[in-house]
């Protein structure tokens, strides 16, 4: 039986941490089916998205061949500031995955104006 995990959204202006509000925040599958579209309130914060996990039981165990979290893309976009794409974001079950993302003012780059910046999370060693 599913279980499910959750995921919250906490987004900032780079280095200061500034909250930004209106940040729109698009949680996806690895395949790509949408699964939650978010705007930022004004202190950053946006979910917490319902996300079905596997069962805890999966993680207990070693040697079950199946992961005991699910992977979802994280996509942020704000105007004047650079957009973040974070793949392979961890959900586990019975839990509060909190991604934060750091965006960046483009006043700070002129001339990158359409850059993204891309992290891939690493899977867990279980």
């Amino acid at each position: 039986m599913p279980s499910t995990g959750y995921i919250r959204i906490r987004a900032f202006q780079s280095r200061a941490e500034l909250p930004l509000k209106d940040v729109a925040v698009s949680v996806t599958a690895t395949d790509g089916t949408a699964i939650a579209l978010l705007l930022t309130d004004r202190s950053g914060l946006a979910g917490p998205v319902e996300i079905p996990v596997p069962d805890i039981e999966a993680g207990q165990t070693p040697d079950t061949g199946e992961i005991p979290f699910t992977l979802v893309n994280i996509y942020a976009r704000l105007k004047g500031f650079e957009q973040i794409e974070n793949e392979d974001v961890q959900v586990f079950p019975d839990t509060t995955t909190v991604q934060n993302l750091e965006l960046i003012p483009l006043s700070e780059m002129p001339g990158e104006f359409d850059k993204r910046e891309l992290f891939i999370t690493p899977a867990q060693n279980l």
